[in-house]
């Protein structure tokens, strides 16, 4: 019999996401992928210095959709440690990578296709979804 039960550990959801901010940071950070990323959109130092009053506005709403991401990774890792009976940090690695080539790469890729912007920065950005999923799993996945 599976068991459906879900328990959320609101802590971890919490350790998760600011893990993903922190993959972020370094992410797109001038000494990782920031100096590319800011070619492929265009950005200059200037531009970015222009923009950073609003900063603190959008690293907020960002952290608040990676505890979004989080909590609903959590409750797929449950769901599928009682399915398939998966070591925690190995389900958290498997359901990232599922939801991410499922849901967030497609989304991500049909922009690119009708946006006409450059898959460069496709590759940049859903890279940067895809490890800081992974690092959301892990981190759930040794806390959960």
């Amino acid at each position: 019999m599976i068991n459906l039960e879900i328990s959320i550990n609101y802590v971890a959801v919490l350790v998760a996401a600011i893990a993903s901010m922190a993959v972020g940071f370094l992410w797109y950070s001038q000494m990782v992928l920031g100096k590319p990323w800011m070619k492929q959109m265009g950005y200059t130092e200037a531009d970015l210095k222009k923009e950073q009053k609003k900063m603190g506005m959008y690293y907020g709403l960002s952290f608040i959709l990676s505890l979004i991401t989080a909590y609903v990774l959590s409750h797929v890792m449950n769901l599928s440690m009682n399915f398939f009976n998966y070591e925690p940090v190995q389900t958290g690695l498997t359901s990232a990578f599922w939801m991410w080539f499922g849901f967030i790469m497609p989304v991500q890729a049909t922009g690119e296709i009708f946006g006409g912007k450059k898959w460069g920065l496709f590759a940049i950005n859903t890279g940067y979804q895809l490890a800081a999923l992974f690092v959301m799993g892990v981190v759930l996945g040794y806390m959960g």
